[in-house]
């Protein structure tokens, strides 16, 4: 066994690069630290994401903090400022879009059963308070994922990674080959 050189990797993903984009998108709304939003353009360009729709007072590129950690994918992944997330929800859901929350909420269901049946709209909330309460009446519903420990909950960047991988897995099995 030999890790793979860096030429390798590249010409690899550019090989991947050229194949269709999954029927998924995220909405980060008002995600405060400019890292966390790099981080997730990062995670959303490996996972094969449509788009990121920045939401409230989520920061937008370019900025350092935004690359520093999003590596390039920032100028990769196609994304778009809305400052309303329910006109933006609503364009979703009439586009086809099934609209879920990664939230803790009575309704949530675990993450690793979820099962999408249309494309999807990963919601993601503010680092503190997470998803603003008036969004759960415009969501189809809501996954989370389950804590055992002290903490009742993952940085939002790991959540989404753990969640979007998942998403991508069921989507890669439903999709006509």
């Amino acid at each position: 066994m030999r890790k793979l050189s860096h030429q390798e990797l590249v010409q690899r993903q550019q090989e991947k690069r050229s194949g269709k984009k999954l029927p998924f998108v995220a909405v980060l709304n008002n995600i405060r630290s400019l890292y966390n939003v790099g981080s997730v353009f990062r995670t959303a360009d490996g996972v094969g994401l449509e788009k990121l729709w920045l939401c409230g007072i989520t920061g937008i590129p370019p900025a350092g903090k935004i690359s520093k950690t999003a590596l390039g994918a920032e100028r990769e992944m196609p994304w778009e400022y809305r400052q309303d997330v329910f006109a933006l929800l609503r364009e979703l859901r009439a586009l086809g879009y099934e609209i879920v929350l990664l939230e803790q909420t009575v309704k949530s269901i675990p993450y690793e059963t979820y099962q999408p049946s249309k494309p999807v709209c990963l919601v993601l909330g503010n680092e503190i308070k997470g998803v603003a309460d008036d969004l759960l009446s415009v969501c189809d519903l809501a996954v989370e994922i389950e804590m055992v420990g002290l903490k009742n909950s993952l940085n939002v960047t790991v959540a989404f990674g753990v969640t979007a991988y998942h998403i991508r897995q069921q989507l890669l099995q439903k999709l006509p080959r």
